[in-house]
């Protein structure tokens, strides 16, 4: 059943290229629309934030009724923003077209990631979820370098034609699987913000943040780091590195997820995280800054599906509004992160030394991740009641 998922990932993946390639093409962009890199980069800032408001407030209300209706318009502003970025002359539509990017792109992202949990069985929500996290990682690792190659060659603009061919591409697929979707569960007309009641949901928005200030925040600035120490001829194999232990991860978290639960992963990720940006700040070996960069990318990605299925195991009804602020909060510790790390070169601190930094953040992030994971129920328990409500009551005496 997990193959019905496949379709939401050439969406993801779109995501996953759009969220970043801007930033690698800035240069070119400014000096075509005739600006400075500092007034392009708000695109990116105006991108995150209409991501975070969005996507916690329209997805609910675009998600009444169909569900396949609701993808496609959602994947319909997005590639619709995406075009106009395309066609921009000036500077204000540029700016204009990352709003309607970034909102389409965060009402997606929840709506995608819920509507794959409710197409498998409980014992395959976690894989589901990792499946659309793996297009994202999938987008950001494959897309962005091809992305800038294309900008290098041909121009910006063709850069963003690729993010709205994948667009187009998962829009024929998703209308062609519309039949397929099922109708999601829904709250009884609460407003998006209720979920922020719950103590654990909010935990896990602000540890969403904090891993997104440690994790992409500090990739920012990975390069420079390896410059610092020496290493800046394998500036390429650790970015690659980081990429292809990212797609790993969000592959491979899935079944470990599923027939063991969040409990014990919600302490281990961040713990790995917190490692491999010690192994950065304190060795200048490449074998070691290899090892950390793949397992870096591999905790970071893995630990969306992971929280996830923590904050939404116990509350499938909710769990739409729930992805919607937890993504959200996570794009916007990216930015907040990579907006820390440059006041602080500013200031004169040392490149690496923002690995030892982001130890704070991932930190916290384990404190909170660790609350979660005790208040979570295990995966052998959800398993019993499963088979228990399946069988005749004998059976569940023997």
């Amino acid at each position: 059943m997990i193959r019905r998922v496949w379709p939401l990932v050439a969406a993801a993946i779109a995501l996953g290229i759009d969220a970043y390639v801007v930033a690698g093409v800035l240069p070119s962009i400014a000096d075509s629309l005739a600006t400075t890199v500092a007034v392009i980069g708000l695109g990116v800032t105006a991108f995150t934030a209409a991501y975070a408001v969005a996507g916690p407030l329209l997805s609910g209300r675009l998600a009444q009724g169909s569900t396949a209706r609701a993808l496609l318009i959602a994947l319909g502003v997005f590639n619709l923003g995406n075009l106009i970025t395309v066609l921009a002359p000036g500077v204000g539509t540029f700016l204009a077209s990352r709003v309607v990017a970034g909102a389409g792109a965060g009402m997606l992202t929840a709506i995608a990631t819920a509507t794959a949990a409710s197409m498998v069985t409980d014992r395959e929500r976690g894989r589901a979820m990792a499946t659309v996290t793996f297009g994202l990682s999938t987008g950001t690792v494959a897309g962005v370098p091809l992305g800038m190659l294309i900008g290098e060659s041909w121009g910006w603009r063709w850069t963003m034609a690729l993010v709205v061919a994948v667009g187009v591409l998962s829009m024929t697929a998703l209308a062609a699987r519309a039949h397929t979707l099922p109708p999601l569960p829904m709250t009884d007309g609460a407003p998006a913000f209720a979920v922020l009641r719950s103590g654990k949901t909010s935990a896990g928005i602000v540890a969403a943040f904090l891993l997104g200030v440690a994790s992409l925040g500090l990739y920012t600035y990975l390069l420079p780091m390896a410059d610092s120490r020496g290493l800046q001829d394998w500036g390429f194999a650790l970015v690659w590195a980081w990429g292809i232990g990212g797609v790993a991860g969000a592959a491979l978290i899935g079944k470990p997820l599923d027939r063991y639960g969040p409990r014990v992963l919600l302490l281990v990720l961040p713990a790995v995280l917190s490692a491999s940006f010690a192994t950065v700040w304190l060795s200048s070996a490449p074998a070691l800054w290899l090892t950390a960069a793949a397992t870096w990318g591999a905790a970071g990605w893995a630990s969306v599906p992971t929280l996830q299925q923590a904050l939404t195991q116990d509350r499938p009804a909710q769990a739409m509004p729930v992805i919607a602020f937890q993504m959200a909060a996570m794009y916007l510790g990216s930015a907040a992160g990579a907006a820390l790390g440059s006041s602080l070169l500013s200031e004169g601190v040392n490149s690496v030394d923002l690995a030892g930094l982001a130890l704070l953040p991932a930190g916290l992030a384990t404190i909170l991740t660790c609350w979660i994971g005790a208040k979570a129920q295990p995966a052998r328990t959800r398993e019993t009641v499963r088979v228990q409500a399946r069988e005749p009551a004998g059976c569940a005496s023997r």
